[in-house]
């Protein structure tokens, strides 16, 4: 063998060794008891989802005495590929819920926020995992979900957070989600579904602090195909992190209730 071949083997030797020794090693998470990845915690999703889960520019709120405390902030979308595929009467629907989102928006009257949206709101929820359920407890109307991990058979009745049953998948957790009611939003834009709403999550430990959460949505009645939505979500990690009450039923009696008031003299 020639110097110029042995030169260029020990050189593809060494290029080899530099990029294997490259490759990141895969996150390997902490264990529960039961083998599983220990996603207890308390997280949250940094974004802008909740105005819209597609992008959108920053833009005046609907209250404009609010100013620059009630504006749309811009943001990224968060649905894979860009765009929901409405079918065209329900891309007019969402269309007439942004126009009416003022009364119309089930968060604004405190509403429970239903699946997915209740993982992008802009405040934390905690995960409290056991060996047979795992609980999701959110800081947003006190709402909670109970997520077993062997299938108790079906829904009594459709219900605003859905009937979810878990299943580990490897290091995902998936959970499968379906019997909702028609009346949760996607976000304050108007992204709408109705009662045959499928949804599948997929909680992923990407580090010590992250989780990258996949939602694919299924509803034949207003989309044209399936489409996912995903994103990080972040672990608070400062001292004593809990959570606090944001029991908003208080504040939105007025919308629901007002009108039957009773007027003086009558």
């Amino acid at each position: 063998m020639s110097w110029r071949a042995v030169l260029s083997t020990i050189v593809a030797i060494l290029l080899g060794a530099i990029a294997a020794g490259a490759q990141p090693t895969p996150y390997k998470a902490p264990r529960t008891a039961d083998g599983h990845p220990d996603l207890n915690g308390i997280w949250q999703a940094l974004n802008t989802a909740n105005w819209d889960i597609q992008d959108h520019s920053t833009g005046a709120g609907a209250v404009v005495s609010l100013g620059a405390a009630g504006a749309i902030p811009p943001g990224q979308g968060v649905v894979e590929g860009g765009e929901i595929p409405y079918q065209p009467w329900a891309l007019a629907k969402k269309k007439e819920n942004f126009a009416k989102r003022l009364t119309a928006d089930p968060e604004i009257k405190c509403y429970l926020p239903g699946v997915p949206r209740a993982t992008y709101l802009p405040l934390p929820f905690q995960i409290i995992q056991g060996a047979r359920s795992v609980m999701i407890a959110y800081e947003y109307a006190d709402a909670v979900r109970n997520i077993p991990l062997s299938n108790p058979g079906e829904s009594p009745a459709p219900a605003w957070m859905g009937w979810s049953v878990g299943r580990w998948d490897g290091d995902t957790l998936v959970v499968d989600v379906t019997s909702f009611n028609e009346d949760t939003w996607f976000d304050r834009a108007g992204d709408f579904h109705s009662d045959a709403l499928h949804v599948v999550e997929r909680y992923t430990p990407r580090s010590p602090d992250t989780l990258i959460y996949e939602a694919t949505i299924e509803d034949p009645k207003v989309f044209t195909r399936p489409w996912k939505m995903s994103m990080p979500l972040y672990r608070h990690v400062e001292k004593n992190a809990q959570l606090l009450e944001f029991k908003c039923v208080e504040y939105a009696e007025e919308l629901i209730y007002g009108h039957l008031r009773k007027k003086p003299g009558k």
